[in-house]
């Protein structure tokens, strides 16, 4: 019995030193002290430097799709699948009002990618252009 107690405990504790990887934190909302349609292009040029352009794996699935031009007063880009972008979208991150309130919000947001993606956000939002050096 006592040697059953100890393999327990000790698997236990094995399964509580597993480097899982964090959920992410589902969505991000955030002022900025800039229009809605600045802070939108400056997210939306970071985004296509840092994940896109970079070749970054964690967004190697996907592809932007930018909609700044838009008519609700509420710009956007999208991330969507690389192989079908008529899909819905992953991740939706927009902007409304003066200053904007930026949100981000889709199943990207859900994963532990989620964690990189409010933070390369908020700062891009703040606006530091930098990539975060992840991936």
């Amino acid at each position: 019995m006592k040697r059953a107690l100890l393999a327990i405990a000790a698997l236990s504790a094995l399964a509580a030193c597993q480097s899982e990887k964090k959920p992410g934190p589902g969505g991000l909302a955030l002022s900025s002290e800039h229009t809605a349609l600045a802070t939108m292009e400056r997210v939306a040029l970071a985004a296509n430097s840092c994940w896109f352009k970079s070749k970054d794996p964690t967004f190697r699935p996907y592809r932007l799709a930018p909609e700044l031009n838009s008519f609700s007063g509420r710009p956007r880009i999208l991330v969507v699948p690389a192989k079908n972008p008529g899909d819905r979208p992953l991740l939706v991150v927009q902007a409304e009002g003066h200053p904007a309130r930026v949100e981000a919000f889709g199943p990207l947001m859900h994963q532990s990618s989620g964690n990189r993606i409010a933070s390369d956000v908020r700062r891009w939002a703040a606006g530091d252009s930098g990539c975060s050096g992840a991936g």
